[in-house]
């Protein structure tokens, strides 16, 4: 049998960065696809947006 699987809750959203019209973007698509119930492009988005933030913006 194996050994106990260890679980951690996903990240929250990453923040769009004040005034970034791409970050708004990526926000907009997000909230886009989560309203109609398409997770999988919203998670989608939050890689792109933080991939950004963090290229462009230097967050971590």
């Amino acid at each position: 049998m194996a050994g106990p699987v260890n679980l951690t809750l996903p990240e929250g959203d990453p923040n769009p960065f004040a005034g970034c019209r791409q970050c708004l973007g990526v926000a907009a698509t997000r909230a886009n696809a989560r309203s109609v119930g398409d997770y999988s492009k919203a998670t989608d988005a939050n890689v792109v947006l933080r991939t950004h933030l963090r290229e462009d913006h230097g967050a971590e």
